[in-house]
């Protein structure tokens, strides 16, 4: 008895020693034995408690997953300061995360800071700007799926619709025309499943089995449900593998059809134990899948649900829409900057929805400063994208969806520091490019043909979104009406 408790003492004075707070490191509230500061906040969605300890500690504070500590970064001027001014400082990424375990450290997102990321990052945007990134090529992919999803929507003769499953479909089937030159059809079995389980990764990674897995080591060997994220991402990855075998078999070399290929030649031109190899091929693919589908597609789904219910705003936009093309058949990207408000609208759809509230998580590459803190290298870095999207002082209207935060008093669209949906500095994302084109050319062609409007009797609708990697509102069901000055 006496010796057990002894042993109790010894393992709680280890893991006090383990989670002490460094001379100099950040503050934040007391971490418990084992579970550290993870029961103090709510797994399924922290965003409230982060705010609460924002509130109580300043935008740099520090929280234990574990014996694993943590630094919160929060608000405009700090994320700036860390991921832009100390950029190299906080670009790495962390290991013996459920992310980075699926991921095996490889391919784009979750690859550490280093050659073999520099590499594959500087492959990838040159490969989307090959493949029509800012060109007519693009315009026209995203055009020909936008076509698709209007018959869907024609489908719905009026009745009430949920068009979430509709817009992944769409976003999946542009981001695999620019990887493997192919789109699915929308009642493809495998496609179908291909998305719930891209969707349910999403869910599981940043909610609280994907914290559990994180912090308590002991329990990843059980059948949890972070099992079933590994599964999933296994599944997409085999499926992808044989669409690469496909390929090694058809291509002609220096020839390349899409991003397989592209790669196929990179791996050629290179010498043996390069770099580009098979397995970082299959990763950086399973990247530009995931984060080319969930993202946009829900920034969409957020986007016609705010304009479903904020029918003046929509009115608006369709008003601006009929002056801009009059005549005209085809939506390009270019007419963008004619079109102010229908700008200022999707930014407020991006700003307002957060779909990307913590981003991708960071680790620091070397012991580092940030406004007086000192932080080891190696520490567990996270940027609330929240904070600063709906940060005090940064909007007119910080915690409502108004076009107004994007324009000044002169009422000219202007560039503001604090919106940064797609994170900023070094790690920021290389789909931008590509997720900004594809906003406006869906919702503009579909804005010029349909009218959204909220059910009869569906109540109250709810902005409260659905926690992930990626947030997702909640399901949502609308009206699609053909508009009387619909033009093809």
């Amino acid at each position: 008895m006496i010796g057990s408790m002894v042993l109790l003492f010894l393992c709680l004075l280890f893991f006090f020693v383990r989670t002490r707070r460094p001379k100099r490191f950040p503050p934040g509230p007391q971490p418990l034995p084992i579970f550290g500061n993870l029961l103090q906040l709510c797994l399924e969605n922290p965003m409230r408690d982060l705010e609460r300890l924002r509130l109580r500690y300043g935008n740099v504070f520090s929280l234990y997953f574990g014996s694993r500590p943590a630094v919160i970064l929060n608000g405009t001027k700090t994320i700036r300061e860390a991921l832009v001014t100390k950029g190299t400082d906080f670009a790495g990424r962390p290991d013996e995360l459920l992310l980075s375990h699926i991921t095996q450290g490889k391919g784009v997102i979750m690859a550490n800071h280093g050659p073999s990321w520099r590499d594959h990052r500087r492959f990838a945007l040159m490969t989307l700007r090959n493949f029509g990134l800012g060109k007519q090529s693009m315009e026209d992919r995203i055009l020909g799926e936008v076509e698709h999803v209007a018959a869907e929507l024609e489908k719905s003769n009026g009745k009430p619709m949920n068009p979430q499953l509709l817009f992944h479909h769409a976003s999946c089937d542009i981001i695999c025309s620019i990887m493997y030159g192919k789109r699915y059809e929308y009642d493809n079995h495998f496609f179908r499943a291909m998305i719930k389980m891209m969707a349910d990764c999403s869910k599981i990674a940043n909610g609280a089995w994907g914290m559990i897995y994180d912090n308590l080591p002991l329990l990843r060997g059980l059948p949890l449900p972070f099992k079933k994220v590994m599964d999933d991402y296994s599944c997409v990855k085999r499926h992808v593998k044989s669409i690469v075998e496909e390929h090694r078999a058809t291509r002609i070399p220096k020839q390349p059809r899409d991003v397989i290929d592209s790669y196929l030649d990179q791996i050629e031109k290179m010498p043996k134990g390069s770099v580009f190899d098979e397995e970082q091929l299959l990763a950086t693919l399973l990247d530009l899948l995931f984060a080319g589908t969930d993202t946009t597609s829900n920034t969409i789904c957020f986007a016609v649900f705010y304009l479903t219910t904020h029918p003046e705003i929509q009115e608006r936009c369709q008003r601006e829409i009929d002056q801009v093309f009059e005549e005209k058949e085809m939506v390009s990207f270019e007419d963008k900057d004619r079109m102010p408000f229908m700008q200022a609208v999707i930014q407020e759809s991006q700003r307002f929805s957060s779909t990307l509230p913590l981003s991708v998580y960071h680790s620091t590459t070397r012991d580092t400063e940030l406004q007086g803190y000192q932080i080891p290298k190696g520490t567990l870095v996270i940027q609330n994208l929240s904070s600063v999207l709906y940060e005090e002082g940064q909007w007119k209207f910080p915690h409502e969806f108004n076009p107004d935060n994007f324009f000044n008093d002169q009422g000219e669209l202007q560039k503001l520091e604090a919106f940064m949906p797609f994170s900023v500095g070094p790690r920021m994302c290389l789909g931008e490019g590509l997720a900004r084109m594809e906003l406006f050319l869906v919702l503009v062609t579909l804005l010029r043909r349909f009218q959204f409007v909220w059910p009869e009797g569906a109540g109250v609708p709810d902005y409260t979104p659905v926690f992930g990697v990626t947030q997702a509102p909640k399901a949502f069901s609308m009206v699609v009406l053909p508009r009387e000055s619909q033009r093809h």
